[in-house]
């Protein structure tokens, strides 16, 4: 199945968050639509009732009205005028029955109680005798009690009507409020899995280019996610390979270059000591000079050519460390000792403080690491100065200060110095330039370790930190 690209991975995250708070949006308003519905149909309904009602009492009145003005003046117009009040009394029963069922009793008593007043009158208009006195107030007392418990029954329904109305609030605000926590809680999960899905691939891209950037080419880059991540990601590994191929072949040429040039020069310097001993003849003042210069700078192209040798046996060798253990402060004062001449040819005192104790390393990788430092550190410290070789242990491991009161290293230069052949651009007063190598086998011998070692700020002079954990 091929993967979506990251565009639209992204579109399509964006889409399902957005239909995720809309379907909950659109609950929402659906919910509070039904609930205006409702209260809009719930008011109709009490406004009707409540019509119904008032138009029933105000009818009975007129009932009561009519009837004992026609017990004492028998105008047929007061019965008509009791029947028309009567009519527009059943239909407001009517409509009262219609909406509360439970007032079928009550109404069929109205409307018997008022067909028997009905039918008093009109026996009385027959027999042309007035109905017994109190049969009359009797019955039309007895609409006003059924008219009073209508009231009654209507106040309690319309009641019942907005306690259902405020529960069916409470329900739909509840479910709202779950809909609006399930949809957030989704739309967040969706957005964690898409930024997961997207940014992972993004971090192992740029963990990937740091490893570039540090010449640590034998890792591969596996990136997943979006298809179109995945091809950047093939396209790095493909460039790892390359910077892999190519520094493989730089090596392998300055090995040649390196071991080629080692053989002449071994002669060379062979044929300047026949010359300078005097096996060949004697020597001129000035041909004795000669000599001596040419001495001096084979010796010291030799050097070269050996420092370059052993950065690149290092770099192929790396890994491969004999451990035993080694007792850092006295590992610290050899490498001192050895570099005590040149530096008081300098004016420059080597102090080594605080104590390290034992750790198991190869001596010999470990001691080019330290003894490169700290002769980077008498080349830029400046006449009557302190070289300080700090010693100590924490959790971790040990950890090793030099500081020196040079010049120091620029900020932005604090990571390049470790780079093979790099000088950097602050000015040394050692007469001959070093190759740059010093620094970048110190690296390699104490990344073979499992340490690091960093150039560090320093408001005076350089500081470099070497950090060794503790092996087992």
């Amino acid at each position: 199945m091929p993967h979506p690209s990251f565009r639209l991975t992204l579109l399509a995250s964006f889409m399902l968050i957005a239909g995720i708070l809309g379907a909950a949006a659109a609950g929402g308003w659906l919910s509070l639509e039904r609930f205006s519905r409702m209260s809009r149909d719930g008011g109709r309904v009490a406004l009707g009732l409540t019509s119904a009602l008032r138009g029933l009492g105000e009818r009975t009145v007129d009932l009561e009205r009519s009837a004992r003005q026609y017990r004492i003046l028998h105008a047929p117009a007061l019965l008509a005028s009791f029947d028309a009040a009567h009519g527009e009394a059943l239909g407001a029963l009517a409509v009262l029955e219609g909406a509360i069922p439970d007032l079928a009793d009550s109404a069929a008593d109205w409307r018997r109680v008022a067909r028997d007043v009905r039918n008093g009158l009109e026996q009385a208009t027959a027999s042309d005798e007035a109905a017994p006195a109190t049969e009359l107030p009797r019955q039309l007392a007895h609409l006003t009690a059924l008219n009073e418990g209508f009231s009654m029954r209507v106040r309690v329904a319309l009641t019942d009507s907005s306690a259902a109305l405020f529960d069916t609030l409470d329900r739909s605000r509840e479910r709202l409020a779950l809909q609006l926590a399930a949809a957030f809680v989704a739309a967040l999960s969706l957005a964690l899995l898409a930024a997961w899905w997207t940014l992972r691939p993004l971090r192992r891209l740029e963990q990937a280019v740091v490893r570039l950037g540090d010449s640590r080419l034998d890792e591969p880059v596996p990136v997943g996610g979006p298809s179109d991540l995945r091809q950047l990601g093939k396209r790095l590994d493909w460039l790892r390979l390359r910077l892999a191929e190519l520094e493989s072949e730089r090596n392998r040429v300055l090995r040649h270059v390196s071991h080629e040039l080692k053989t002449p020069l071994a002669s060379l310097r062979e044929g300047i000591a026949l010359l300078r001993d005097g096996t060949l003849g004697p020597l001129a003042g000035e041909q004795g000079e000669v000599a001596a210069i040419v001495e001096q700078n084979a010796h010291l192209l030799q050097l070269r050519i050996e420092q370059l040798l052993d950065f690149h046996a290092l770099q192929f060798d790396a890994a491969h460390l004999v451990r035993a253990p080694v007792d850092v402060g006295r590992l610290a004062a050899r490498i001192a000792d050895a570099q005590r001449l040149t530096a008081q040819a300098k004016g420059v005192r080597i102090e080594i403080d605080g104590d390290a104790g034992e750790i198991r390393a190869d001596a010999p990788k470990l001691e080019a690491a330290l003894s490169n430092v700290l002769v980077n550190a008498i080349a830029y410290a400046p006449a009557d100065s302190t070289v300080r070789l700090s010693l100590r242990r924490d959790h971790a491991g040990i950890l090793i200060d030099c500081m020196d009161e040079g010049p120091g290293i620029p900020a932005q230069e604090l990571e390049q110095v470790f780079a093979p052949f790099y000088r950097g651009s602050v000015a040394t007063a050692r007469p001959t330039k070093g190759s740059g190598l010093g620094l970048a086998i110190a690296r390699e011998a104490v990344a073979a370790h499992g340490g690091r070692i960093a150039a560090l700020p320093a408001s005076r002079g350089a500081h470099f930190r070497l950090e060794l954990p503790d092996a087992h």
